[in-house]
């Protein structure tokens, strides 16, 4: 379990048993990530008394969870300009809104619920590093106004490279709403709140199927045993795709991560990122990188992958870790001789028009699902247990009613045409690249 990313390492997760009976529970959460447990949470805060157990294949912060950079930010989807050309300026603006609550929500549970992951609340800088990027990021400013959206602001080459001196920046837009966490100690926060509420965990359970054939209850069987409830909450995100009921709605995309040894003082002093801001670059396919609390440097992306059938469990990619590692020291010279230590990856959910989605699934109000984070649910699956839960109680609100919630999603194709329709989409994004990195 460990081995799956940095941030596993040394949290003292406590072993839950694996489920060896039969359970009849109001509430069965499919998931031990984020939303999962937040779910769980929410659900016994809202209903207290109700029986809810939460379901999880492997280890509670297993997936994306406890894999991802850390990045609590206010990006729906791939980008502003996907999420207005598919759902429109005002949806854009609704979407954003709830993103900020989603950031806010992160840091209520540090503040108020004690939940300790390392909080830093330090703004997103999203760098261009050519021409052809500068122009892509101020007219996200502009369409970002357009569509009401405050809080982005643009600054200049000087400005940027005295925050964070790379000699690749040329400009940056600063977004002061982000904060950073370590994902695997917020993983434990929300475990904790949730079994203090009452939840039921168990670890090493997968789902083998679930059972909608009779009136009334659903049911999921597992390897000991199965589980009869009112209602079933699917927080499987990327693992979605293992079930026939999701397998159409998302594919798992892979993206891999590099970290370094922690940086000297002489190394920090010469990046001057005193601020400690998160950073990504405007590239289709892009770098995201920034400082974990111990000052190492951590870098992902630069390129996506989609294996034929899923590829679940394909948590190392060797090249795209030494891509990583070059473009690390090409982007701070400075570091030509840190040592880099670590290299992980995992799936991230993707639907075809790369924006979240949550609902009941194929109109059945026994079965909630949620899904398509695409790389940026660290805010929004921890946030997501206030919109499951509404669900699964069947309580109206302006969350349970959000464009997102019970939207149409596009089906994407079974293999091998699946694989064929992520890999134009994936070449297509590396030929703007390129053609944009050669200006």
């Amino acid at each position: 379990m460990s081995k799956k990313s940095f941030w596993l390492e040394g949290i003292p997760f406590e072993a839950a048993p694996s489920l060896q009976r039969d359970l009849k529970v109001d509430v069965a959460v499919v998931g031990g990530g984020f939303a999962g447990l937040s779910t769980a949470w929410y659900l016994l805060r809202k209903a207290p008394g109700i029986k809810v157990v939460v379901l999880e294949a492997e280890s509670t912060g297993f997936g994306a969870s406890g894999r991802n950079a850390g990045f609590a930010m206010t990006l729906f989807g791939l980008a502003l300009a996907v999420t207005v050309l598919r759902f429109g300026k005002q949806k854009a603006r609704e979407a954003h809104e709830i993103m900020s609550r989603a950031v806010d929500h992160v840091g209520e549970l540090v503040e108020k619920h004690g939940v300790e992951c390392d909080y830093e609340k330090t703004g997103l800088l999203t760098v261009a590093t050519s021409p052809a990027y500068l122009k892509r990021l101020q007219g996200e400013i502009r369409l970002a106004e357009q569509c009401g959206i405050e809080g982005a602001s643009w600054i200049g080459q000087d400005e940027v490279r005295a925050r964070v001196d790379s000699p690749t920046y040329l400009g940056a837009r600063w977004e002061p709403h982000s904060a950073l966490i370590n994902p695997a100690r917020l993983v434990l926060g929300l475990r904790r709140l949730a079994e203090g509420a009452g939840a039921e965990i168990y670890e090493q359970t997968p789902v083998l199927e679930i059972d909608r054939s009779r009136p009334g209850a659903i049911s999921v069987l597992t390897p000991g045993g199965r589980v009869t409830a009112d209602r079933v909450v699917m927080a499987t995100n990327a693992w979605s795709s293992r079930f026939a009921e999701f397998s159409a709605l998302q594919f798992p995309v892979y993206t891999y991560i590099v970290l370094t040894q922690p940086l000297n003082e002489k190394d920090l002093a010469a990046l001057k990122w005193h601020r400690r801001e998160g950073i990504e670059d405007a590239r289709c396919l892009i770098h995201y990188y920034r400082l974990t609390p111990d000052n190492r440097l951590l870098m992902g992306g630069s390129d996506a992958f989609y294996y034929m059938g899923g590829g679940f469990g394909t948590d190392r990619n060797e090249d795209v870790a030494r891509r990583l590692r070059r473009d690390a020291r090409e982007i701070f010279p400075a570091l030509q001789g840190v040592r880099f230590t670590h290299t992980w990856g995992g799936p991230v959910s993707v639907p075809i028009d790369f924006a979240p989605a949550f609902g009941y699934a194929l109109g059945d109000r026994r079965l909630i699902y949620s899904l398509g984070c695409v790389g940026h649910g660290v805010a929004l699956m921890s946030f997501a247990g206030k919109i499951l839960s509404d669900l699964a109680l069947d309580r109206k609100g302006a969350l349970s009613e959000a464009f997102f919630v019970n939207r149409f999603v596009p089906p994407t194709p079974p293999d091998p045409l699946r694989w064929l329709v992520v890999q134009a989409i994936r070449g297509g994004m590396h030929l703007l690249d390129a053609i944009d990195d050669r200006q």
